[in-house]
């Protein structure tokens, strides 16, 4: 047998009762760890009747090949629906599974099997904890209002294009943090002090640097071939941050390589910010 030069893609599908972002998020930490392999990813939502389930089998049957054999990562969590989705012939990685049944054991309490339940509103106070921060992070996203910054969680400061706005509503949306971010502009580098509006707040901030590279294709995306996206000012502008944060002992992080979620874990734990669930 000859083996091709170029592997065969390997299909996976994300399946759920709900939205399936649980799937996606849980089945990409797993194939995260395999980095040489070439997934192509399909997210089936909403299977919440065993008539569905039997056209969700068909499709994924129809994507195994001899050489390859789809990965399945499922969070549908009603029983005869799970049941038929177990039929395919394709690796069904259950993420409910077992793992209900040892919860179910532990609790002595039979879980109540909801469809989409992972992303409903849940508990009130949570949810509305959540849609308050994120009214809060879109009044105080770079720096264009400075009305109730001192109600901040946490203050997300960096040069422009580093991310600080997805991470600011990753944090709110996610984690219901007050969270304000504050861009560091031109004559914010002429100093090592920290800019007027945060100088009394810097044991809330936090800082976002990048590598020059990674910032000028970013900023060259936006302002191609200007001075703000050109290698040289990147690397002023990351340097004098670096510095800042430096002296005023405001920790940082590199978002070059990083995903929001990443990020996100990073911040909460070395500023032990308390969240809304």
């Amino acid at each position: 047998m000859t083996l091709s030069s170029t592997p065969e893609a390997t299909p996976v599908f994300f399946l759920a009762g709900g939205t399936g972002i649980s799937a996606e998020t849980l089945g990409n930490t797993i194939l995260q760890q395999f980095p040489s392999v070439h997934f192509v990813r399909q997210k089936i939502p909403f299977v919440t009747t065993v008539e569905q389930a039997r056209k969700v089998v068909a499709t994924l049957d129809a994507a195994k090949t001899e050489t390859v054999t789809p990965l399945v990562f499922s969070t549908v969590a009603v029983e005869d629906v799970r049941a038929e989705l177990a039929t395919t012939e394709c690796a069904m990685i259950d993420l409910f599974g077992s793992h209900l049944s040892t919860v179910e054991r532990i609790l002595h309490v039979n879980a109540v099997r909801l469809s989409g339940s992972a992303h409903g509103v849940g508990d009130p106070g949570e949810y509305d904890a959540r849609m308050k921060a994120i009214e809060f992070a879109m009044e105080h996203d770079d720096g264009q209002s400075m009305r109730a910054i001192h109600r901040a969680d946490l203050i997300l400061t960096a040069p422009s294009r580093c991310g600080k706005t997805p991470t600011t509503m990753y944090l709110a949306l996610q984690h219901g943090l007050l969270v304000a971010n504050y861009p560091l502009v031109e004559e914010d580098f002429d100093t090592t002090q920290l800019p007027a509006p945060i100088r009394d707040l810097s044991d809330r901030c936090f800082g976002i640097l990048s590598t020059p590279a990674r910032l000028s294709q970013v900023r060259n995306e936006r302002r191609p071939g200007t001075r703000y996206a050109s290698l040289a000012q990147c690397q002023y502008e990351l340097r004098r941050a670096e510095a800042l944060f430096h002296a005023h002992r405001i920790p940082s992080i590199n978002s070059a390589a990083m995903s929001v979620e990443e990020m996100a874990a990073v911040i909460i734990e070395t500023r032990k910010l308390k969240t809304a669930h």
